[in-house]
């Protein structure tokens, strides 16, 4: 990690959200996804936050490295249909070590459609591909290349 990385870094960008992205195409083989509203779905909502943070801190992070999301404490107040476009945002408010804490944000145009708290852990890509291959070895399952 470099020493660039500090509170106060912040990122934000536009997302148009696609039919791709709503509650159905959430897990298509759930009968239960596929009875719900057309509408942006949480799941995603989470993914576009932790997107918000990954660019923060992308310029701040040495090769080699990555980060991985330990914890995502978020709202989800309300609904955004495909087509709306939503803006995200995420504000490191915290370094401890290599555990970085971002306030992020998400609104679509009309709502404020969420907000909360998301951790990321900066790791040696490395050391973490090591640790799943001997679970992957472990489970007899495939692992990382």
């Amino acid at each position: 990690m470099k020493d660039t990385l500090q509170p106060g870094i912040l990122a934000e960008f536009q997302f148009k959200v696609p039919p791709t992205k709503t509650v159905p195409a959430l897990y298509p083989e759930a009968p239960e996804f596929q009875a719900m509203p057309a509408v942006f779905a949480t799941g995603f909502h989470v993914g576009l936050m932790e997107w918000a943070a990954l660019k923060a801190l992308e310029s701040h992070i040495e090769a080699g490295e990555g980060s991985l999301g330990i914890h995502i404490d978020v709202s989800h107040t309300a609904a955004t249909l495909p087509g709306q476009t939503v803006t995200v945002s995420a504000e490191c408010t915290k370094v401890e070590g290599r555990r970085i804490t971002f306030k992020v944000k998400a609104h679509d145009g009309i709502d404020l459609i969420g907000e909360g708290v998301h951790q990321r852990m900066v790791v040696p890509w490395d050391r973490f591909k090591a640790k799943v291959n001997q679970k992957a070895a472990a489970a007899g399952v495939a692992g990382l290349d």
